[in-house]
């Protein structure tokens, strides 16, 4: 068993740093489409209401799937066996894979790319997270 430890805090701390990228990203996500939102349905009166628009208004439903990747990585980390090399590279996979924008269509990839042609903080969070999943092993500064 000691031999496995090396790669479970590897594939741990890949995590941590994952986790971190996804909830900077899907703030300032959050952020953009809520001046979208405003701009076409006018100003949120408060964070309550904002908070409730995010769970359940369609407008916000697609930014959900980032909101899963982090719970998911959430509950690996909080499980009782460490996370495995295999783990972490499943759930980073799934990130690449969700974090490739499109110009076409009318899901998440259509609507980050969206994000991405509008606002400058979305293409810095984005390249922040694409560089972490380049690395070979993940450290944020």
């Amino acid at each position: 068993m000691p031999l496995l430890r090396p790669y479970s805090d590897l594939a741990r701390k890949r995590l941590v740093d994952l986790r971190h990228a996804l909830l900077k990203l899907h703030k300032i996500l959050l952020d953009s489409e809520r001046l979208v939102y405003e701009r076409a349905h006018g100003r949120i009166a408060s964070t309550g209401e904002f908070f409730q628009l995010v769970v359940g208004d369609d407008w916000f439903a697609w930014l959900h799937r980032v909101s899963e990747l982090v719970v998911e990585i959430d509950e690996m980390l909080e499980a009782d066996e460490p996370a495995t090399a295999i783990d972490a590279t499943r759930v980073i996979d799934q990130t690449r894979l969700l974090l490739k924008p499109s110009e076409e269509g009318d899901g998440f990839r259509k609507r980050y790319f969206d994000a991405l042609q509008r606002d400058p903080d979305v293409v810095l969070a984005h390249a922040a997270v694409k560089k972490l999943l380049r690395k070979g092993v993940f450290h944020l500064n």
